[in-house]
């Protein structure tokens, strides 16, 4: 087992010149912070680790290579799917245990991105920041809403750089919609209904798959990682273990982090009060096919700008019910239904959203044009959110995206699938992470460790 180095401080050996330019919106309006790409020289770039390095990890690794990391060390347990990246960077040192490069490689990197599958996503992170590693992980940040906890904690415990990778929470469409809302545009919001067409991967499934050789490439062990032991099929590879509760957290999981972003970010809404959910397919072993979900958020007083915060029922929808989308139809207006959006409705108003356009749909439309107007820039605005975290690395601004506020979202999102799982409504202690009326619901908030792995590093 690895030895435990001790912490590294944050950016140690890394220049921590501010990367920050401040450009004026408009005449008289408040400025807002702008990080350049072109600050980052070759002579500035963070040394970087990378876990998981096929499909989503291969585009990682690049985006953030071009961001400012010089590429030092990969790992992957799949040397076929890994290999691509792997011959793009001849340099790096290959392994197939994370664990393995963090206790051999610590010393040559400042910072660690986390592509894998789900149940990987939480001890590999938790491991690279208790060694002063900053940390990029995919979303969700973790598999279990207890791990979501740990990695808030484990962040602010070794103060070091940390983003989840929801990437539009760094686009203009979220943050001018974060803005606009904020300032008043719909008035008090009470309801938001969000939704998508996933899972279009398998779900629903009773039993699982009969047991297959494992390819020759294909550590399986290692793949597990700490989920419960399994015979190999693939069933599960390289994508579809979304939609079993040993690896993946279903339709909810992948989706939600991005979809339910800008409205969970613009109220302020950290944890709810009540979840409950209505699903179909759900079993011991799988997803369902599809489910609706809703969050009761409790009331947060007045913004500084005056805008009240009442109750917010927040509802999910996903999947396909009785051969159609599952999405609130009678709340679009004759709007086409798209694979995600959402709807904020407040006492002024409604918005419709999309994370990747600004051409925001309000009514009535004035609103719209009268708060574009009059609402300043005041959230830091990025080129991207690979640039955004390497310039945190270096010193600069935290990434908005950070595991403080990304845990507290993750949090949230899993609640959802407490629910499915334990088929009852949800009474949350969100502080305490306590399910306050079902003891069955409870086992869903934190899971068992397969022998021989840890959610911390073991201590020397």
């Amino acid at each position: 087992m690895p030895r435990r180095p001790r912490p590294r401080t944050p950016a140690a050996g890394i220049s921590r010149r501010r990367f920050v330019q401040t450009t004026a919106v408009a005449a008289g309006a408040l400025a807002f912070t702008y990080i350049p790409s072109s600050v980052f020289g070759a002579n500035e770039r963070v040394n970087l680790a990378s876990i998981g390095v096929g499909g989503k990890g291969a585009g990682e690794v690049n985006d953030l290579s071009n961001a400012g990391c010089n590429i030092v060390a990969l790992c992957d347990v799949d040397l076929d799917r890994a290999a691509g990246t792997i011959k793009k960077h001849p340099s790096a040192k290959v392994y197939r245990d994370f664990r393995e490069m963090l206790d051999k490689e610590h010393k040559n990197f400042d910072a660690v991105s986390v592509s894998t599958p789900d149940h990987m996503h939480a001890p590999a992170s938790v491991w690279a920041m208790e060694l002063g590693k900053h940390v990029y992980c995919q979303k969700p940040l973790t598999h279990s809403i207890y791990e979501a906890r740990v990695m808030r904690e484990t962040a602010r415990k070794y103060k070091v750089a940390t983003q989840m990778g929801n990437q539009a929470h760094a686009g203009e469409p979220i943050r001018r919609g974060v803005e606009l809302i904020q300032a008043g545009m719909l008035g008090a919001v009470r309801e938001v209904h969000a939704w998508t067409n996933r899972p279009i991967w398998p779900q629903g499934m009773s039993e699982r798959p009969a047991k297959m050789d494992v390819p020759s490439t294909l550590d399986w062990d290692l793949w597990l990682g700490p989920a419960p032991q399994r015979d190999y099929n693939k069933a599960y590879l390289p994508f579809n273990w979304r939609g079993w509760w040993d690896f993946g957290t279903g339709a909810l999981g992948d989706m939600a982090c991005h979809i339910m972003d800008m409205p969970y970010w613009a109220l302020d809404l950290e944890y709810p009060d009540s979840v409950e959910a209505v699903s179909e397919g759900n079993t011991i072993e799988s997803g369902p096919r599809w489910s609706t979900i809703t969050y009761q958020f409790p009331a947060r007083g007045k913004r500084a700008s005056g805008v009240e915060q009442p109750a917010v029922k927040y509802v999910w929808y996903d999947g396909r019910k009785s051969g159609k989308d599952n999405a609130p139809i009678d709340l679009l207006e004759g709007e086409q239904v798209k694979k995600w959006d959402l709807i904020v409705i407040g006492d002024h108003g409604k918005m419709w959203f999309n994370r990747g356009n600004t051409n925001f749909k309000v009514t009535p439309a004035d609103r719209l044009e009268e708060f574009q107007k009059s609402t300043p820039r005041t959230i830091m605005r990025v080129p991207n959110e690979d640039a955004e975290f390497v310039a945190a690395c270096k010193g600069g601004p935290a990434a908005l995206s950070n595991f403080d506020y990304a845990g507290a979202f993750s949090e949230m999102v899993l609640l959802g699938n407490v629910a499915i799982r334990a088929g009852e409504k949800i009474e949350w202690d969100g502080k305490n992470m306590k399910v306050k009326n079902s003891k069955n619901a409870q086992q869903y908030v934190q899971r068992d460790y397969r022998k021989g792995w840890t959610l911390h590093m073991p201590r020397a």
